[in-house]
């Protein structure tokens, strides 16, 4: 409306029209900012309005065949999702990390020409950085989750990046779905809630809807996704790689790392309480343990595939979903890797330093793995956001010791100051240098690979399997730990509001196992269904049409797989063990003190805990001094208690609440307890209790982890005793 068309009218009109306009350019404008779903709205596009075909698979030369470029579809999906979230990491966010050495044992030059696998008496510096996956900075350190496990090697040829997890699978097969998946598993977008968890709707509905996670479920409701600490978890690459000789020639690899004090978990309702008490348990364990010189080490394991037995298995060597059993190809220790130092400034450092799985050096390269593939995108796009632009490699945890000749310059924080008037590559001005490395002169060359097939949005066949390697996990698991995984599912499922969507996990955990489904089921009210119900959205396009697919079961050759149970882990060494000495006024002084330096001979940490914080006096007068009070301490934070002789002392903490509690609670989660005079304290702990009456009426109480009145039998028999059953972990027979 013009000036003179306005001046005629009254001022109730004139307002009354601004009005009317001003009401229809804010009905225009959230036309454009708000979008709300609707049923109506039928078909998935891209974010320039053009319709998606398939939305499961990204574009491939050929089934098992490399991820083509051209695939805007993938580029726009995983461009956006690398872009939503500043400055923390989309995932990872919250990590803690330390630098080290790794060294090779022997020579692997009949497999790999990269140096640093080649050269035994060459130490590779690595900066390592564990991570839990789905919360935010801010998140526990003991949510349930996987655990993330990122190796930099600053190895004279570059720098070469694993970048791994703690589980040796992952939930999808196509890069595509990552954007969905962690949309999924992140807290609702509508109220952010809940944080670092994956026990609600929207995790479950997705996975209810992608059989193919199935595997990968039985890790994440596995103990594995509760650790003791970063320095007991296993470590995985996830995918198969390659490695390539000096003679160009080529197999297959899966990388492992093994923790040298076994792989051990804390019990859910620890892990809960934990977090309460001390949500960055991980991350001081770790920091700790290295402050104190209990340097934590891992041996990288290979199990290698020749080329030509690349099909032989019942199971796809390109699928990230699955694994290579050790009863099939034996896991090979080829080298140390040792954490000796803490970061010394946690932003520029820990969380500045940038992993890319393309970071690679001459003598291992890539597969056509769909899942591989797209992640070679993702993770430097990431980087240029996060770390503002396209300089991050400058930024010193990130910087290589190797020497850089590029004409990349200028961007947004360089720190470089180039030289010189030419910037590209061939020229004569500037001599043509840097020059292209020959492969005899260390350069990285791509491993030749035919292909030879049509271009297709889809997947293979030999990807449709998506139970039997989850039933392989799940029959491998003792019985202990199949309670924990259903007990878990039982837990997550329960969190989840909509009764559909746990009818259709409960279908899918038959696909697994029938006990587990049935069990599962009765937990939530359920009926078990007669048989699985399959998504409409998970499908293979042929000639452009979508059409259903039905997954398939394959017949393994392995039944059960003893690596995959945490019962056979290292049992032998309480290395680092913190261990809870309770005490009061009137204790025994030698009993300490003896059993102090037997269990700190053998690698263990104590702490004396008592009512209030300052000193103790012993029976004879000595001043003892108090290392934590019980307002502070909590069971959850130790792997065992010890309760000194002294009957005065024993007496105080009989009358103690939270004494009480503090060994309760340690015999409820089936720790080792240790005691010098049976004063009646375990007893006291929780009376009435009819399962810790009826323990401690046995004769053989070491057979559970209860080391009473052993005093009698002198103190090192005492501490012999103590220390073994330490070293067991968890006393599950009780």
């Amino acid at each position: 409306m013009g000036v003179k068309e306005r001046v005629g009218k009254t001022s109730d009109t004139r307002v009354n029209e601004e009005k009317i306009e001003k009401d229809t350019i804010n009905e225009k404008i959230s036309s454009l900012t708000y979008h709300t779903e609707s049923a109506a709205e039928e078909f998935l596009t891209t974010n320039q309005g053009t319709r998606i075909n398939d939305n499961q698979n990204s574009l491939k030369a050929g089934e098992r065949g490399p991820t083509l470029l051209e695939d805007f579809l993938l580029r726009e999906k995983i461009t956006h999702f690398d872009h939503e979230r500043i400055p923390e990491r989309v995932v990872h966010a919250r990590g803690a990390a330390a630098h080290g050495y790794f060294q090779v044992y022997e020579s692997m030059a009949k497999y790999t020409k990269a140096k640093f696998l080649t050269d035994p008496s060459e130490k590779t510096p690595v900066f390592v950085r564990f991570s839990t996956v789905a919360g935010s900075r801010g998140s526990s350190d003991l949510a349930r989750d996987v655990r993330g496990f990122a190796v930099k090697f600053y190895t004279k040829e570059g720098n070469y990046d694993l970048v791994g997890n703690n589980m040796p699978v992952f939930f999808i097969q196509d890069a595509i779905k990552f954007p969905d998946f962690v949309h999924a598993v992140k807290p609702e977008p509508h109220n952010e809630i809940p944080q670092a968890s994956s026990a609600h709707d929207t995790f479950w509905d997705f996975i209810s809807l992608a059989p193919e996670s199935m595997h990968m479920i039985m890790w994440l409701m596995s103990d594995r996704a509760i650790p003791r600490s970063f320095r007991m978890i296993e470590g995985f690459g996830v995918h198969t790689f390659r490695l390539i000789n000096e003679d160009g020639e080529s197999v297959f690899v899966k990388f492992h790392w093994k923790p040298l004090l076994g792989v051990h978990s804390v019990v859910w309702e620890e892990a809960q309480m934990i977090s309460g008490k001390d949500p960055d348990f991980h991350r001081r364990d770790l920091w700790e343990a290295i402050e104190k010189g209990a340097f934590p080490e891992w041996e990288l394991g290979v199990q290698i595939v020749p080329e030509e037995d690349e099909h032989k298995y019942e199971f796809d060597l390109l699928d990230p979903t699955k694994i290579i059993p050790e009863e099939l190809v034996p896991v090979q220790r080829i080298g140390k890797m040792t954490l000796n130092r803490n970061p010394d400034n946690f932003f520029a450092e820990t969380e500045q330093v940038a992993f890319h799985p393309g970071n690679v050096v001459p003598g291992i390269d890539f597969t056509n793995d769909p899942l591989l593939q797209g992640r070679l995108f993702s993770y430097i796009d990431t980087q240029l956001l996060r770390l503002g632009g396209p300089n991050f490699h400058e930024i010193p945890i990130n910087r290589p010791i190797a020497p850089v000749h590029n004409n990349q310059r200028d961007g947004h924080m360089r720190q470089t100051i180039n030289r010189g008037k030419a910037s590209y590559q061939p020229d004569t001005i500037k001599g043509g240098y840097p020059i292209q490395a020959k492969a005899a002169e260390g350069g990285f060359t791509s491993y030749t690979e035919r292909i030879e097939v049509n271009k297709i949005r889809g997947k293979s066949r030999s990807f449709f399997d998506h139970f039997s390697q989850a039933a392989l996990f799940y029959n491998s698991q003792s019985d202990v730990e199949k309670k924990h995984l259903t007990d878990a599912l039982s837990f997550e499922l329960g969190k989840v509001e909509r009764v559909e969507i746990r009818q259709r996990m409960v279908g899918l955990l038959t696909q697994v196992d029938e006990t587990l489904a049935t069990n599962v089921a009765d937990a939530l009210g359920l009926p078990v269904p007669r048989q699985p119900e399959y998504p409409m959205n998970h499908i293979i396009p042929a000639d452009g049409d979508p059409k259903e697919y039905q997954p398939v079961k394959v017949k393994q050759s392995i039944k059960k797989s003893e690596a995959l149970s945490m019962a056979n882990t290292i049992k032998n060494t309480i290395k680092t063990r913190q261990i809870a000495i309770l005490a009061a006024d009137g204790v025994d002084e030698a009993s300490i003190s003896q059993m102090k330096s037997a269990l700190e001979a053998e690698g263990a940490q104590t702490a004396i805990i008592a009512p209030k914080l300052g000193y103790i006096k012993s029976a004879t007068g000595k001043e003892i001094k108090v290392d934590q009070s019980f307002l502070t301490a909590s069971s959850v934070l130790f792997d065992a208690v010890y309760v000194p002789g002294g009957a005065k002392s024993s007496a105080s903490l009989k009358e103690n609440a939270k004494a009480l509690q503090f060994i309760y609670e340690a015999y409820r989660h089936y720790k080792a307890i240790a005691m010098d005079d049976d004063s009646g304290l375990l007893k006291a702990s929780y009376p009435g209790n009819k399962m810790l009456s009826d323990t401690l009426k046995e004769t053989d109480l070491a057979a559970k982890g209860i080391i009473v009145n052993a005093h009698a039998k002198g103190a090192t028999s005492n501490a012999k005793d103590f220390i073994k059953a330490i070293a067991q972990h968890r006393f599950w027979n009780r």
